[in-house]
Parts: structure tokens; sequence; C-alpha cells
């Protein structure tokens, strides 16, 4: 199943939508946790929120997630060796306050088990890609710690 996921905090439609019209043409399941956004899914199971520990069992049933770039999801992904695709909100689009999303998303693509989609376009080629193996090492690579020192650094 591949997890899509856009956190607690803000909807995230241009996510939501643009996986919602690719659904039809992939062959795994899609279960979304969608938010408070106006674009409800056709094509694809969906929830607005998961309560936490509910949450875990589906990270723990998932061979793929798809997300925001949010410290959270990413970090449960890790904590499950999940693979997954981070497409960053973007302020431009009014999707957040700024950018900072697309900083986080800079500083982990091309990581072991991690990929970024910038455009709709590429998390297309992404999702069609076979799942990055999460391995041991990819997660001795970049713990945890690294990514709280990197996003200090990021917003003070």
């Amino acid at each position: 199943m591949i997890l899509i996921t856009v956190g607690t905090q803000l909807p995230f439609d241009r996510l939501v939508k643009a996986l919602d019209e690719m659904a039809p043409n992939i062959s795994v399941p899609m279960f979304a946790q969608i938010g408070k956004g106006e674009y409800k899914p056709s094509n694809l199971e969906w929830v607005e929120t998961i309560a936490p520990l509910e949450m875990d069992g589906v990270f723990a049933r998932t061979s793929l997630i798809v997300s925001h770039a949010g410290t959270g999801t990413v970090l449960a992904a890790k904590r499950f060796k999940k693979p997954i695709i981070l497409f960053p909100r973007r302020a431009a689009f009014g999707e957040h306050r700024n950018d900072h999303q697309l900083a986080t998303a800079g500083q982990l693509d091309g990581r072991p088990g991690i990929r970024v989609a910038y455009t709709e376009a590429q998390l297309g080629e992404l999702i069609a890609q076979p799942p990055a193996e999460m391995t041991e090492a990819g997660t001795a690579a970049a713990p945890a710690a690294k990514l709280v020192d990197y996003l200090r650094s990021v917003i003070g």
C-alpha cells in the first residue's frame, strides 16, 4: 500500500489532487490522510485524520509513503524503515507561510530511502519507480539528531 499523508497542521490539496488523478493508473492500493482540505478524492481511499497510535499501524503496513516535507513524517518513515517521497508545500501556492519545506527537502534529497518531487510530473515518475529500500546503513547515515541540528540551524 502507498500511504499519502499531509500531516496534521495544514491541508495540501495540490498533493491530494495529484495523487487522486494518478490513482487509476497505479496498481498498488493507495490510502490518504488528507487533513481539512477542500479537495475530496474520488479515486483513492481517504480519511481526514488518523489518531497517532493508528498511524503507527498504517506506517507499519505501507510499502511507500508520499508526504509533505514535514519532519515528523520523515522521522516516522525512518523509524519504520519505509521509503518516502517528499512533495514540499510551496509558499508561492499559498500552501505554507514560507518555503522551509523546500529547504528541508533539499537537504534530505538523495539520502537513502528519501526521494523528492518538486512537480506533479516528477511525483508521477517517482511513484512509477520501485520503492527504494531503506537500509540500516541509510538509517545510520542520517540519524534523527543530524536532522534536528539542521532544522535548528535553518529556523534559528
